[in-house]
């Protein structure tokens, strides 16, 4: 019984945190990323590359997966694991 009950607390933890995934992609992408725009100028970094021998280095697309990662984990630390260890330090 203690094996259901694993699975289904596993099932419902990937399902809400995919859907905690798609909001806070929502977030950066509508709020942070044009926060960005309107300081540096550019709402997408995606297009910034540079060329080395023909190879395209695509370093925009990583700095906005980096700001969205680390906008994720600020959410998961902030909403999550901060409250959680607040309610077990009670």
């Amino acid at each position: 019984m203690l094996v259901r009950d694993v699975r289904l607390d596993l099932a419902v933890a990937l399902v809400l945190g995919l859907a905690f995934a798609a909001v806070v992609s929502s977030l950066v992408d509508n709020l942070v990323m044009p926060l960005v725009a309107a300081i540096i100028g550019e709402p997408d970094f995606r297009g910034l590359t540079f060329t080395v021998n023909e190879a395209v280095f695509r370093y925009g697309a990583f700095i906005t997966d980096l700001i969205i990662f680390v906008a994720t984990a600020a959410a998961v630390y902030f909403l999550a694991v901060r409250p959680v260890q607040a309610i077990l330090a009670r």
